[in-house]
């Protein structure tokens, strides 16, 4: 049987974001590693921000969430893969 752990990552609010990209020139590209696992970003994949939007969950069946039932919205950002060269995915 495979070893079991909580994984429960501090996730940021628009506020941190804010405050950490303040200092940041407008031009400056925002690159987005993505763990490999869960707490693993030793071998990470480098992505690049291309949107943010408002993302409508449906929560139904799920319980409550902050007191209410059925869809909330979550601001997402979105990543794309670096610009380079790369082989065309048939599948």
């Amino acid at each position: 049987m495979a070893d079991m752990f909580d994984h429960n990552p501090q996730v940021w609010t628009a506020g941190r974001l804010r405050e950490v990209l303040a200092a940041l020139p407008d031009e400056t590209p925002i690159h987005i590693g993505v763990a490999d696992g869960p707490g693993d970003f030793e071998g990470y994949g480098e992505y690049v921000l291309v949107d943010a939007e408002p993302v409508e969950v449906d929560l139904d069946g799920e319980g409550d969430h902050d007191g209410e039932p059925g869809p909330r919205v979550h601001f997402t950002l979105f990543a794309d893969a670096a610009a380079g060269a790369y082989h065309l995915d048939l599948d």
